[in-house]
């Protein structure tokens, strides 16, 4: 199976337009509710948690686990990569977020690799949003500082909207004014001159794509040509690319269109949420994650 990490239900996102890209492998979600959101949680717990997490969907048989969580992709993988896997699994792999989604946003083709695919022409500015634990990873900034220096970036952390997201408030007065709180320091300042308006701004969380209407609608009063990406398409798409560019670890997995949901907090909630995100009825089943020695 292609195991797909979240720290709650935000990236059932990217397991829809996974299922939609590469329907024909097998597929288990791993959602850590218990402990949602990450966002707010130092580095060493970041790095445990995902670890944990990790090591609890290669014990169930993944060779390949993609963490569709920023900020465990911004704080957790690269350790994971030098250090976990090398000494405890060389055989598997695990891939993220944050340097998928920097391409698209420097308008890199999928595969690209410094110094080897020509410097991207892009410029101008974009902007993350993203939890405060992924903006002040400055992953974001690192990435697109090798695939597109030209590009000038405007980061915003935006730490209530997990929460809301995760407590189904993801429309309404309440909400509108928390999508308004992070985005107007963005868009006010490029109406007022002060700064260029960004021409493309990413979604650096699975979970803010549940806020898109609102998100959608701000931006659209200001300026409907900004182009709004999320991370789900992105992800398929660049994990497409990189299956075929790793033919080892593609014929590893299993296709028989299995769908499985694993939540640490309560299963009937977790499926009631994932089906809003899923459109249509998914049943979980809760499991423990143990400390990893």
């Amino acid at each position: 199976m292609i195991g797909v990490f979240d720290s709650g239900f935000g990236g059932l996102t990217v397991l829809s337009s996974l299922l939609a890209r590469l329907p024909q492998y097998d597929y288990l979600y791993l959602g850590d509710s218990a402990r949602a959101p990450y966002g707010s949680r130092s580095l060493n717990v970041v790095y445990q948690f995902t670890r944990e997490a990790v090591e609890y969907l290669f014990a169930e048989g993944c060779p390949l686990v993609l963490l569709a969580c920023n900020t465990a992709s911004a704080l957790a993988l690269r350790t994971l990569q030098q250090v976990d896997l090398p000494g405890r699994h060389p055989d598997r792999r695990i891939l993220g977020v944050v340097r998928p989604s920097a391409e698209a946003l420097a308008a890199l083709p999928p595969g690209a690799i410094p110094g080897v695919t020509p410097p991207s022409p892009a410029t101008g500015t974009v902007a993350v949003l993203g939890t405060a634990g992924t903006i002040a990873s400055g992953s974001y900034r690192l990435e697109l500082a090798k695939l597109a220096p030209g590009i000038a970036l405007v980061e915003q952390a935006c730490p209530l909207w997990v929460p809301l997201v995760e407590a189904g408030e993801t429309s309404g007065p309440g909400t509108d004014y928390f999508l308004h709180k992070y985005l107007d320091p963005i868009l006010t300042s490029a109406e007022a001159g002060r700064a260029p308006p960004p021409s493309r701004i990413l979604l650096g969380c699975t979970h803010y794509p549940l806020l898109l209407p609102g998100i959608r609608a701000i931006i659209e009063k200001v300026d409907p040509s900004i182009a709004l990406l999320t991370q789900g398409a992105i992800v398929a798409e660049r994990l497409a690319d990189w299956l075929d560019r790793h033919p080892e670890m593609e014929r590893r997995l299993s296709r028989g269109g299995a769908r499985r949901y694993d939540t640490t907090d309560d299963p009937a909630w977790f499926a009631a949420q994932g089906a809003r995100v899923m459109n249509q009825g998914i049943a979980a089943q809760t499991v423990r994650l143990r400390p990893v020695g």
